[in-house]
């Protein structure tokens, strides 16, 4: 019967906030303040799905992370920064005009209410230029949005003097930034190179999709210009926790977490529960997560599978008669 373990499994399944779930939240009883029932699968389930738990290594240490660097173009900070700064001077002179063609019209002073709209939809049009203008800059460039307009243009004299340079540092096919410290070491041409990891860039490198830092070296090396590629090795801050592999964390909306085998019952039944963590620095194939214990027997192998059963667990064996 097609898929006859798999429907067997579900329908074994007690598990809060299923579609079941949330048709009683619907009619007064909120399923979030309720944690999710463990699921139950027998040992027959088990081995179909392919489940294998370990308990995590503790670690406690500073891993340093490879990565690349590239020496980002000033020219295209200046660019955005004055995309930026236009718009919102765009934004605040429309909005004025507006505000005074409104205050003309009501007192009869020579505006008409079609310059009066037609002032209202430039203002409207200038703030939302703005608004795309700040948002693609704090995806582009990450922390510098934050910084203050003198800031901005100290960093900017900085740059176009040679003082300063800042680079992009990638760590390939990695999507989640996790926590580094806040110097970094490049590798230009056999010579060691101090940076500032001034913090994380929203934004996914096209080429390496991966996450990045922003970094700023000052007096950069003769030759490391616009576009120069280098090693650099970040360095992760001191962490305390468990070690347990990749596979084994979800992420969801409601933050990650990761599958515990809880003690078989009499009926010789296995129980799963998921454990909200959190995810601390990456090593190797493994990440460092808080939330769990030393001795939970945590899912490494199936946690995809135990997430999916939760999304079917509304099947009845009644269901399975008719695949």
């Amino acid at each position: 019967m097609r898929l006859a373990w798999l429907l067997t499994a579900a329908a074994t399944l007690s598990v809060a906030g299923t579609p079941a779930a949330a048709g009683e939240a619907s009619k007064g009883e909120s399923s979030e303040s309720e944690p999710a029932a463990p699921l139950v699968l027998t040992l027959s389930q088990r081995e179909a799905v392919g489940i294998r738990v370990e308990q995590p290594l503790p670690l406690e240490s500073a891993p340093q992370i490879e990565a690349f660097a590239t020496v980002l173009d000033p020219a295209s900070l200046v660019t955005d920064l004055g995309r930026l700064q236009s718009t919102r001077a765009a934004a605040t002179a429309a909005g004025a005009e507006a505000a005074r063609l409104e205050r003309l019209y009501r007192d009869d002073a020579q505006a008409s209410l079609k310059a009066w709209q037609a002032a209202q939809a430039q203002a409207v049009q200038a703030r939302s230029d703005a608004a795309t203008a700040a948002m693609s800059f704090r995806l582009q460039w990450g922390p510098l949005a934050g910084w203050s307009a003198a800031r901005q243009q100290a960093l900017l004299q900085a740059l176009s003097t040679g003082a300063q340079a800042l680079l992009r540092a990638d760590v390939p096919g990695s999507h989640v930034s996790g926590a580094v410290g806040a110097r970094a070491l490049l590798d230009v041409d056999g010579v060691n190179v101090g940076a500032q990891v001034l913090g994380t860039l929203p934004r996914t490198a096209a080429q390496s999709q991966s996450s990045g830092w922003l970094l700023e070296i000052g007096a950069a090396p003769a030759g490391l210009g616009p576009g120069a590629r280098v090693a650099v090795r970040l360095q992760a801050p001191v962490v305390a926790g468990l070690l347990v592999p990749a596979a084994a964390l979800i992420y969801a909306q409601d933050g990650t977490y990761l599958y515990r085998q809880l003690a078989a019952g009499e009926s010789g039944a296995f129980h799963y529960e998921s454990v909200a963590v959190k995810p601390l620095v990456r090593v190797g194939d493994a990440w460092l997560v808080q939330g769990v214990a030393h001795g939970d027997e945590v899912v490494v192998r199936g946690a995809g599978v135990l997430w999916s059963l939760q999304g079917i667990a509304s099947f009845s064996a009644a269901e399975e008669d008719h695949d």
